[in-house]
């Protein structure tokens, strides 16, 4: 037989408010996402954590505007196939 166990847990106001809607949005109740969650991290024994995928990172900003301007100034190159990359990692 399960046995249910009640966790309380501080967290800030407006995160509690933004976790209930999402949980709505995707049609869950939060304590479902709660205890998926927790599963996870028992089964895999690791706390995965991300940052938003729609913000580039600084690192990630300078990178690419350095390939705009090299495309711009007709420095890149490719695309190519996989034997004429190897030729052409070859010449560099």
């Amino acid at each position: 037989m399960k046995t249910k166990t009640i966790i309380n847990i501080k967290t800030d106001k407006s995160l509690k408010k933004a976790a209930q809607e999402t949980a709505k949005e995707l049609g869950v109740p939060l304590g479902t996402a709660i205890n998926a969650f927790l599963k996870q991290f028992v089964r895999e024994k690791e706390l995965t954590l991300s940052a938003d995928r729609n913000i580039p990172t600084p690192y990630l900003r300078r990178i690419i505007t350095e390939a705009k301007r090299e495309y711009e100034a007709g420095e890149a190159s490719g695309p190519f196939t996989a034997k004429e990359l190897t030729r052409h990692l070859k010449k560099v």
